[in-house]
């Protein structure tokens, strides 16, 4: 229940076929009950929750295990298991492992247990953008989307009225955005009016994207998992002028600002804006900042666009017992949820029957605004990707870096755009 991690090609030893990974974790014998063993990247406290829940899970024939894994350390152990061929029958994972993994052929495809399967848990019962994103070119799907990550504007509330700035809400524009970090701006030990988080930042592509559909144009890439193109047309740049403008007059951080301790900071009244995603508001509601806060959607020029992402849960083609283990799958996305979420908040769930108990928590808490931006973001009419889960991700991060970030910190023209799409749109060409 965190952002989503980005484990890149960790395959059995490189592009292995499913059948030469064998192996796997001791899953019961055939005179006894079956094993499914469970892998969180959770916090202690979190997985004691979870294995609370797990404890109800009832069937004579199966038995769930949940391995003890530090968060902290989570893709190296993830990386050790996945060469030593013994990853657990179910494992937490990001949308971009889910990918890459299942075109090595190293997951169960559950597309059409999920597609056509019986009772409600389906594919029509989970968010649409999560099921769409978690399918690969062919339509496979090695895992199954879990929880949602939304994204929007955290805001010091105190700061806006201090300024006599009406409160972000769903509707307000790019400008309106603007204009409110400038005002902002070298106030109350805040040197900057905006400073996003190390996801969500304006400093990578695709935030613009959300500004350019919103606008009528085009997103930054026609698909984060299988793109065939990137593009920056008049509405990206428009969103690109405007973005680098409000950078140079320092209502917004730039490019390269240490953005570590940005959740701190903002607690403490000293950013009075950051991007960033409903995750927060676990913390925040534990930690207790010393000012009144609220959290909207990412402003829009005219429809209603968001970035999306999911995290979820995925299979090992080894796993001894591909029933009881998507029995537990099922149990984890449908009942797990409801017993952890009332206690910590952090994410919705994908599969939407079981999202009342994260929005009642949430409620009880007070967090309306949390409740409401949420709500709003898994109901935008339009959504881009947060990046690219393609093997060569981290390439675009190099190129950004080196051709992007320039342009919006003025070290470089705005006419240089086209050039940095085009080196994104070879690697595109390369990697297919």
């Amino acid at each position: 229940m965190k952002r989503t991690m980005s484990v890149t090609a960790l395959a059995c030893a490189g592009l292995l076929a499913a059948t030469a990974c064998s192996g796997g974790s001791d899953s019961g014998s055939s005179d006894g009950p079956v094993t499914v063993k469970v892998m969180t990247w959770e916090s202690a406290e979190t997985n004691a929750a979870i294995k609370k829940a797990l404890a109800d899970f009832k069937d004579d024939n199966v038995k769930v295990e949940l391995l003890d894994t530090p968060s902290g350390q989570y893709g190296d152990k993830l990386a050790s298991l996945t060469q030593a061929k013994q990853l657990p029958d179910l494992f937490w994972c990001g949308n971009d492992t889910e990918q890459q993994y299942t075109s090595q052929g190293l997951l169960v495809d559950w597309a059409d247990k999920i597609q056509n399967g019986d009772g409600d848990f389906k594919a029509d019962k989970f968010v649409p953008s999560a099921i769409e994103n978690w399918k690969t070119a062919d339509g496979q799907m090695g895992g199954l989307p879990s929880l949602m990550n939304t994204y929007g504007v955290w805001y010091n509330a105190d700061a806006f009225t201090a300024a006599g700035l009406p409160l972000p809400k769903a509707g307000w524009t790019w400008d309106d955005m603007y204009a409110a970090a400038a005002k902002l701006a070298n106030k109350n030990g805040a040197k900057y009016g905006l400073v996003a988080d190390q996801l969500t930042g304006p400093d990578g592509p695709f935030t613009m994207s959300m500004y350019s559909v919103s606008a009528g144009g085009a997103p930054f890439t026609d698909n984060v998992n299988h793109p065939t193109k990137a593009e920056a047309d008049d509405k990206y740049k428009e969103g690109v002028e405007k973005l680098t403008a409000a950078i140079k007059n320092g209502s917004v951080a730039p490019p390269g600002y240490d953005a570590a301790n940005v959740q701190s900071l903002f607690a403490a009244g000293k950013v009075p804006m950051t991007f960033g995603g409903q995750w927060l508001a676990a913390g925040f509601q534990t930690d207790k900042p010393k000012v009144k806060y609220g959290f909207a959607p990412f402003p829009q020029v005219q429809t209603p666009t968001t970035l999306y992402d999911s995290v979820g849960i995925c299979t090992p083609q080894y796993t001894k017992d591909q029933d009881a283990t998507y029995k537990v799958l099922q149990y984890i996305n449908t009942k797990v949820w409801d017993a952890v979420l009332p206690s910590s908040p952090v994410a919705p769930p994908a599969y939407t029957p079981a999202q009342t108990s994260y929005f009642d928590a949430l409620t009880k808490a007070q967090q309306q605004t949390v409740v409401d931006t949420v709500k709003a973001d898994l109901s935008a009419e339009k959504t881009v990707g947060v990046r690219f889960t393609t093997q060569w991700a981290s390439q675009v991060g190099d190129l950004t870096t080196a051709n992007y970030q320039p342009i919006l910190s003025g070290k470089k023209p705005i006419t240089d755009l086209p050039a940095y799409v085009d080196k994104i749109n070879g690697l595109i060409k390369q990697g297919s």
